[in-house]
C-alpha cells in the first residue's frame, strides 16, 4: 500500500499524487493511440462515439456531480453546439476550426442564459426547467427551416487541418482523441483551482458556502456556462463526424442518456464520466448481441433497450451508487488493505444539516 506524506499545499493539489501514476497513463495512452489498427473500422467508429460523449460527461459532471445542479437539458446544449458548427460551416463557409469555439460559446451563452433564471430552484424543480429547454430547443429545430433545414437535416463535410483530412474514421477518432484528453486535464485543473472547490462547496451545504463568503449565484451559473461550453464543443465534433444531424440525435431520451452516464460511471468523478459514457455507448451493442440468445418473443418485441437501461439504472441506484470507477476504488482498497480490509469503509451514511432539513 502507499502511503503520501504530504508537506504542503502544492502537494495537495498536485496532478499525479506519485510517479507511477504518470506510467499507467502513458501506457492507456499508447494503448488508445495503437487501438485502431487491431479493433477495425467499426470498432473505431465506436470509440470515437465513446471520446464524444465523454466531454458530454464531463461537462455534465462538472454541473451536476461537483456543483449539484441536476440537468435534463444536456442534449439541447448538445444540438446547439451541432447546429451552430454546421450551420457556420456550410452556410456561412467558416472554416471547422473556427466554428468549432463558436459553437462552444453559442451553448455557454444559452447556459447563461439558463443559468441565471434557474438561480432560484434546485433539485427536482431545476431537473423539470432544463428538460423544458430540451423541449424547447427541439421545437426550435423544426421550426426554424432557414437555419436547421428542419426535419431534412443537414449534411456537412468532414474537417481538413491543411494538407490533412479528417475523412476516415480512424483519423476523426484521434482528432476526437486529442480534444478529449484536452478537456479531461482543464476539468482536473479546474478541480483544484478555487473556483472548482467553491462548487464543491456549493454542492455539499449551500448554506455553509454562503458562511465562507462563496456568492452562489455566480458559481452556479458559472457551472451551468463550463458544461454548456463543454457540451457544445462535443456537438460540434459529433456533427461533423456523422456528417448528417437531424431533430432525431437531440431528443429528451438523449439527455436522460447523459445523465445516466454519470450515474453510471460515478458523481463528480472525472475517470467515472470516462466509464460511463464508455458502458453506455457500448451497451447498446452488447443487447443487439444478447438478442439472438432471448427467446423468439422477446426478440419480436420493441423498446428492449429502453428497458434495459431502465433496470441497470434502478440497479446501480440502489447497489452502486458510487458508479464503476466506486466499484474500481473498492476492488483497489481492498487488495491495498487485505487481509485487514472492512467492508464499512464505504458504508453510507446520512448527513445533514439542521438548517437543511426542510429543503
Amino acid at each position: 500500500m502507499k502511503f503520501l506524506m504530504r508537506r504542503s499545499y502544492f502537494q495537495d493539489i498536485q496532478l499525479f499524487k506519485f510517479r507511477s501514476t504518470i506510467f499507467w497513463y502513458l501506457a492507456l495512452l499508447g494503448a488508445l493511440i495503437a487501438a485502431p489498427f487491431f479493433i477495425g473500422t467499426y470498432f473505431t467508429y465506436i470509440f470515437t462515439l465513446v471520446a464524444i460523449y465523454s466531454i458530454v460527461s464531463l461537462g455534465l459532471n462538472i454541473l451536476s456531480g461537483f456543483t449539484g445542479q441536476i440537468s435534463l437539458g444536456q442534449a439541447a446544449f448538445f444540438a446547439i453546439g451541432a447546429y451552430t458548427s454546421a450551420y457556420l460551416t456550410t452556410k456561412v463557409g467558416i472554416s471547422f476550426w473556427l466554428a468549432l469555439p463558436a459553437a462552444g460559446l453559442a451553448a455557454a451563452i444559452i447556459g447563461l442564459v439558463v443559468g441565471i433564471p434557474a438561480l432560484r430552484l434546485s433539485g427536482l424543480y431545476l431537473a423539470i426547467a432544463t428538460m423544458g429547454l430540451a423541449f424547447i430547443i427541439e421545437e426550435v429545430i423544426l421550426q426554424w427551416k432557414d437555419v436547421t433545414n428542419g426535419i431534412n437535416g443537414m449534411a456537412l463535410l468532414r474537417p481538413h487541418l491543411g494538407p490533412v483530412a479528417f475523412d476516415t474514421d480512424q483519423k476523426y477518432y484521434y482528432l476526437s482523441l486529442a480534444f478529449l484528453i484536452l478537456f479531461i486535464l482543464v476539468a482536473k485543473n479546474l478541480m483544484r483551482t478555487p473556483t472548482g472547490r467553491a462548487f464543491i462547496a456549493v454542492r455539499d451545504s449551500e448554506i455553509a458556502a454562503q458562511a465562507v463568503g462563496i456568492n452562489l449565484a455566480r458559481y452556479k451559473v458559472w457551472a451551468f456556462i463550463i458544461s454548456a461550453f463543454y457540451t457544445g464543443i462535443a456537438g460540434s465534433l459529433f456533427a461533423h463526424f456523422m456528417t448528417f444531424i437531424g431533430p432525431d440525435n437531440f431528443t429528451l431520451l438523449d439527455s436522460i442518456g447523459f445523465l445516466a452516464m454519470i450515474i453510471v460511471g460515478g458523481i463528480a468523478s472525472i475517470h467515472g464520466s470516462i466509464y460511463g459514457a464508455a458502458f453506455m455507448t457500448f451497451l447498446p451493442e452488447v443487447i443487439r448481441l444478447a438478442k439472438d440468445y432471448l427467446p423468439p418473443i422477446l426478440q419480436e418485441k420493441v423498446g428492449l433497450q429502453a428497458v434495459a437501461y431502465g433496470v441497470i439504472l434502478m440497479l446501480f441506484v440502489i447497489f452502486e451508487p458510487m458508479g464503476l470507477y466506486g466499484r474500481w476504488l473498492k476492488i483497489k482498497f481492498y487488495f491495498e488493505t487485505f487481509p485487514v480490509y472492512k467492508k464499512e469503509t464505504f458504508r453510507r451514511e446520512r448527513k445533514f444539516y439542521r438548517s437543511e432539513r426542510s429543503r
